[in-house]
């Protein structure tokens, strides 16, 4: 937040403010002096509370940025700001009292007396900041939402265009599992695995997340169809959490890197492809890995966008962490952070 303008317009103006509100003495005549004294140890107070207030505030609110953390960041700022004003208080009327001791007494009762008043600036700065941050967040989810609605207007559109072929496609495969010989399993299998693919698919269609065991269950389908042309050559390991399976992705998501994988690198039984795909609680992702040997000529020309895509949909999802890709001569590795189990 850029804020210079508000503290230099805010701390004089607020200064002033209190400087009225705390006058219990005028004088006969009203001495240039006298403004000018008053102001000073105002703006001196003001200016103390109102950058240390903003530092505690700023600094809580790197720390605890999430909505869920709201509650246990303004109980924080809030209990912080207090003991900072008390001792900031303490520190500027012990530095006045050298300078002026008829008017700044250091007894406790003149202490309590100014913590009070030390609370109008720190206050208003807490209620000033927090206020602008929560507009701030206000418009942004307002713009995100815009962003939702179109994608999925988009979505929905394309499903309609596209809604023949697959249902189409996904009965045919459903009969001609009817048609072949019972004796040929591994044909049935084949063709059952399709169809669930299919239907995944579908269904994933209508949801913004699954959860992560979902679209781990859907990889491995994946996996054993495509294992039928690659066999060995293409070696896929796993390592997730049982707690962590709850969690959420977005749909499509982990199989498109291993689809990626297939599509852009070289597959043979000189150079098998391996994909690891790890789930960490301590970092929040799940991370897709790949050994790195691209081929002369894909199965398919790379656009990159697909990794845009699924860049694009963690932001719209409002992700706790980005989507980090990072290739390297020996590997090619994406983290697809951890949604929020619901």
């Amino acid at each position: 937040m850029n804020d210079r303008r508000l503290r230099l317009l805010g701390i004089p103006l607020l200064a002033v403010l209190i400087s009225l509100i705390t006058l219990d003495y005028l004088p006969p005549r009203l001495t240039v002096e006298f403004v000018a004294k008053r102001l000073g140890i105002s703006l001196l107070f003001t200016t103390t509370l109102w950058l240390g207030t903003l530092s505690i505030w700023a600094g809580l609110l790197r720390r605890l940025p999430r909505v869920e953390q709201t509650r246990r960041r303004l109980w924080l700022v809030a209990g912080t700001s207090l003991l900072y004003a008390a001792g900031a208080t303490w520190l500027v009327v012990a530095m006045l009292h050298q300078l002026l001791p008829p008017y700044f007494s250091l007894a406790p009762a003149a202490l309590l007396n100014q913590l009070k008043f030390s609370l109008i600036p720190t206050g208003f700065v807490l209620l000033l900041y927090e206020s602008i941050h929560f507009f701030q967040q206000w418009e942004h989810n307002v713009r995100r939402a815009e962003q939702l609605t179109r994608a999925g207007v988009q979505s929905q559109l394309e499903a309609l265009q596209n809604q023949l072929d697959p249902h189409f496609l996904f009965n045919s495969l459903n009969t001609l599992a009817a048609l072949i010989d019972e004796a040929n399993q591994p044909a049935q299998d084949f063709v059952d695995q399709l169809a669930d693919v299919y239907r995944y698919v579908l269904l994933s269609r209508e949801k913004a997340t699954v959860s992560l065991a979902e679209e781990l269950a859907f990889v491995d389908t994946y996996v054993a169809l495509q294992k039928t042309r690659f066999r060995d050559n293409l070696r896929v390991s796993r390592q997730i959490p049982a707690e962590l399976l709850t969690r959420r992705v977005a749909p499509l998501s982990v199989q498109l890197l291993v689809e990626n994988a297939l599509k852009h690198n070289v597959v043979s039984r000189e150079h098998p492809l391996n994909v690891s795909i790890v789930a960490e609680a301590a970092s929040g992702y799940v991370r897709v890995q790949n050994s790195f040997r691209p081929r002369a000529a894909g199965l398919g020309p790379s656009t990159g966008l697909g990794l845009q895509n699924t860049v694009h949909r963690y932001e719209l999802l409002q992700a706790p962490q980005p989507v980090r890709i990072e290739p390297t001569a020996a590997t090619f590795t994406v983290y697809l952070p951890l949604l929020p189990a619901r």
